[in-house]
């Protein structure tokens, strides 16, 4: 699980992933963990107006490069909408363990996830997109 420290998320990914957990719950069940944990995220989010979020913060669509800080394995992923995840393209799921604990966290936080052979800590290494900076406040999904 992520470090128990505030994270930032926008009022618009806040409302969009409110709406995505109201609808999975209780209809796809093998979600249900993974809602409980981002839905957790969310209570302790500090939420700002994406005028105001740092550019170096990953947002939903962001596109970030991290590194795993065992193998030493840098990776690029975008934080995407369950529908849009496709693994083979880098689309990470917000409701992939990693993806819930990478949102709102920033360039230089080590972050530590749950993956089925113990806990991977990975860095997140450099923020190369995100939607806010490039000027798309309140991107529909």
């Amino acid at each position: 699980m992520a470090e128990t420290r505030s994270i930032r998320i926008t009022q618009s990914d806040l409302e969009r992933l409110q709406r995505l957990i109201e609808a999975r719950r209780g209809v796809v069940r093998r979600d249900a963990s993974h809602i409980d944990a981002l839905e957790e995220e969310l209570e302790r989010a500090d939420v700002v107006d994406s005028t105001e979020i740092p550019p170096d913060v990953v947002t939903m669509r962001s596109r970030i490069r991290v590194k795993d800080l065992r193998s030493g394995e840098e990776s690029v992923y975008t934080l995407v909408f369950p529908a849009e995840a496709d693994a083979d393209n880098g689309k990470l799921s917000v409701l992939a363990p990693i993806g819930t604990a990478l949102l709102g966290y920033r360039k230089g936080d080590v972050i530590e996830s749950p993956v089925p052979g113990g806990i991977r800590r990975i860095e997140v290494r450099d923020v190369l997109y995100q939607p806010e900076a490039a000027g798309e406040h309140g991107v529909s999904d």
